[in-house]
Formats: C-alpha cells, sequence, structure tokens
C-alpha cells in the first residue's frame, strides 16, 4: 500500500514549485535512490513535524512524483508588477573568460553586476520546474500568461551555443572592444563611420540600414540583435528608406530576444524551417539575408532581461496599469548583452541630453520628432546612458553642435 503527501507551494533553494508530490513505499518496492534525492531538501526532523505518523524510523524509501506546469497566471490578476521573493534571483553559469581590462572599478556598478549570469535560452538548461519559476514573471521576463504545451515544443529546438558569443581577436591587446550602434538621428552628419569600424566587435538592432550611411554609422556588423516583430515590420516600413534585410556579413551572430508568443511561434517555424501564420505565409529563415546558421543563433534568457529591468533600468511605469507592456528597449537589451561580452563598450546612435536637436532616426532625410512610445521609458535610459558615461562603464557618443547639418 501506498501513501501520498500532497506538499504545496513548497520552494526549494528559493525555487517555487507548484507541487510536489511523495509516495512512500516499502522496503521492498524500490532501492533507496529517490529518498536520498528528497533528504536533500527535508531533513528526517523536518519530515516527522510534517506527518509524526508517515515519517518514524520504519520509513525507508521515497519516490517524488514528476512536477507538473503550473496553471497559466495571468497578468490582468495584478494592477502593477508583481514582487515574488526570488524576484532579484537569478540562474548563473561557470565564471567567463578572465578578463585583462574590465568595464570600470566603480564599486555601486560592480556590486550590482553579474558577469556570469545566464545570457542564453537553450533546450538543455529549461524544464518544468525552471518554466513554473519563470511563470511568475511578464514576457519578456517569463512565461507568465503563456501555455506550457503551446511554447515548450519550440524551445526545444533552440541549440545549446557551442562558442562564446565574442572572444578575443588574434594579435590583439587581449581585451573585447565593441560598439554598440542605434538608429538614432544623432548619427546623421556624424561622420563617424571609420571610428565604429574600428573596433573588434559591432552590435547593431533593429532596422540596421548601413547602405548609403556608411559615413556615419559604419558598414560592418558583427551580432545583430532582435526580435520577431523588429525583423519583419523593418522589411515592411523602411523599405523606401533602402532597408532590403538585417546585416548579412560573413559569419555574422544573430541574437533574439524571446518577447512573447509571437517569438516562440517564429522560432519554431525557423528552427524546423515550416511556414508560420505571421499574419500570412511566412518563412523565417528567408528574413536572415541568407546567413542564417544554428551555429550561430542564440536566444536570450529570461533572467538575464529581468536581471537588466530589475538592476538598472527599473521604471516608475511598472507601478501603473500598464506595467506589463513596460520593458527597456531592444537597444538597451542590446548595450547589456555587451558589457556582459566585451570588455570595453562604445555607443552609438542613441538618446542624448540634447536629442530635440536630432531626427528620430539617422536614415530620415529630414528631421523628424522623436516619439516616445509608452512601453519604454525613454528618459530612464537616457540618464543611465549618461551616468553610465560618466562613471567611464561605457563611452557614450555625443555632438557638441548646437544646430548639427543632416545628410541628404
Amino acid at each position: 500500500m501506498a501513501f501520498k503527501i500532497i506538499y504545496k507551494d513548497w520552494i526549494m533553494e528559493s525555487i517555487p514549485c507548484s507541487a510536489v508530490y511523495i509516495y512512500i513505499f516499502s522496503l521492498s518496492s524500490m532501492h533507496g535512490q529517490s529518498e536520498r534525492w528528497f533528504k536533500r531538501f527535508l531533513s528526517w526532523s523536518d519530515r516527522q513535524a510534517l506527518n509524526p505518523f508517515l515519517y518514524n524510523k520504519s520509513t525507508r524509501h521515497v519516490r517524488v512524483r514528476p512536477e507538473t506546469p503550473m496553471p497559466v497566471m495571468s497578468r490582468k490578476t495584478f494592477r502593477s508588477i508583481p514582487h515574488w521573493d526570488f524576484e532579484d534571483v537569478y540562474i548563473q553559469d561557470s565564471p567567463p573568460r578572465p578578463a585583462t581590462c574590465s568595464h570600470s572599478e566603480d564599486e555601486e556598478f560592480r556590486k550590482l553586476f553579474l558577469p556570469n549570469i545566464r545570457l542564453y535560452l537553450h533546450k538543455n538548461n529549461i524544464n518544468v520546474s525552471e518554466w513554473n519559476r519563470l511563470s511568475h514573471f511578464n514576457s519578456p521576463f517569463g512565461f507568465m500568461g503563456e501555455k506550457y504545451e503551446e511554447l515548450m515544443p519550440a524551445i526545444k529546438l533552440i541549440p545549446e551555443p557551442k562558442e562564446p558569443l565574442l572572444v578575443p581577436k588574434p594579435g590583439g591587446d587581449g581585451c573585447i572592444h565593441c560598439a554598440v550602434v542605434g538608429t538614432g538621428g544623432i548619427l546623421n552628419g556624424s561622420k563617424k563611420g571609420a571610428e565604429i569600424d574600428a573596433h573588434d566587435y559591432i552590435f547593431r538592432m533593429n532596422g540596421a540600414i548601413t547602405k548609403g550611411f556608411e559615413v556615419d554609422v559604419g558598414s560592418r556588423t558583427s551580432v545583430y540583435v532582435h526580435t520577431a516583430h523588429a525583423i519583419t515590420s523593418s522589411s515592411a516600413s523602411l523599405k523606401k528608406f533602402g532597408y532590403t534585410g538585417p546585416p548579412s556579413d560573413e559569419g555574422i551572430k544573430f541574437v533574439m530576444i524571446p518577447e512573447g508568443f509571437r517569438d516562440y511561434r517564429w522560432l519554431g517555424g525557423l528552427l524546423s524551417r515550416t511556414k508560420i501564420p505571421a499574419p500570412g505565409t511566412k518563412r523565417p529563415w528567408k528574413f536572415y539575408s541568407g546567413q542564417f546558421n544554428e551555429s550561430r543563433f542564440y536566444v536570450l534568457h529570461q533572467d538575464f532581461l529581468r536581471y537588466i529591468r530589475n538592476r538598472f533600468l527599473n521604471s516608475v511605469n511598472l507601478n501603473r496599469r500598464f506595467w506589463a507592456i513596460v520593458r527597456p528597449t531592444n537597444g538597451a537589451f542590446t548595450i547589456f548583452l555587451a558589457l556582459h561580452t566585451c570588455d570595453t563598450v562604445s555607443v552609438y546612435g542613441f538618446m542624448t541630453e540634447d536629442y530635440g536637436n536630432y531626427s528620430n532616426y539617422y536614415y530620415h532625410k529630414h528631421k523628424s520628432k522623436v516619439i516616445f512610445y509608452a512601453n519604454h521609458d525613454y528618459k530612464l535610459e537616457k540618464k543611465t546612458w549618461k551616468d553610465f558615461h560618466e562613471r567611464k562603464i561605457l563611452k557614450l557618443f555625443e555632438r557638441d553642435e548646437t544646430k548639427p547639418e543632416m545628410n541628404k
């Protein structure tokens, strides 16, 4: 005869599990392996306190039934961002390579910065327990509101990276020097192209148009960061500015931000080479300028994205009714990816104090008003980049001209 205990909402090492089912069997039914696993989490006195009848000296063997996905948690349940005991707990991997030069000696930054935070999501670091933990956070910081059976097939196709995103260049000084290039109008007429291209690696994101703008923004791209929406909408909305697709440099690496259901559907089609409705039938692999290769494709982990929001870009808008759509920009995520994979980071084309002097984007031929969207806290990001620049965490490109001339 078997006895069953249902111990709900049990937190193991600060990781929440929706339910743990424990079966107690006689000595003849098992060999003690599960008992040893269970003892890692509950002492004998704890088990006796839980159920004195079951947990006595005659009890020998414990088996744990596999965990099941927790019920879907709706964002509508919360008027503002929910806060959990494990909100600021993140999975960390083995220490990164030793750096011979660092971003900053700033003590405040070093206390917040996690050099070995888990950067990438892949098929080998996700299971039901992890799904349940991450389901407490809204997208792109977790799986809140999503169904396990709808997303997991796509997640299980994501390859585990076989190599670091970046490595030091041969013959260099041992450091990795990077430029992160945004699409801000401050670059129009800047003539910073050669300076940008001189870096070891160059990050770009979203509508990264370089053809025809090389003098101002450079021509090289090493890493392209995107969402499914960014890579598909750019094809339609930016065609008139010369956009033909994302950068197509030989050996380019693609990094995806899993923003929500749309992105996992995109991943499923991309990695299985199947058409998806988007709307209309689309072949995701056709959007990568002929350069898509699974060995050079990375998906950012939800812990990494949440860590950026919680520790560096925690907007006051998260306390408002529209909290669930508030997140850092793709450019902000890219800057922090560079800070975790490079030794020195220079930032171009991001908002500065004099943003009103420039167009919204560098590829606009005439001055256009900078648009603020509710889902991003642009002023917080602007303040953060300036602060990082002053503390020598990164180098921010700023212009001195009061009335800059634009390239027509």
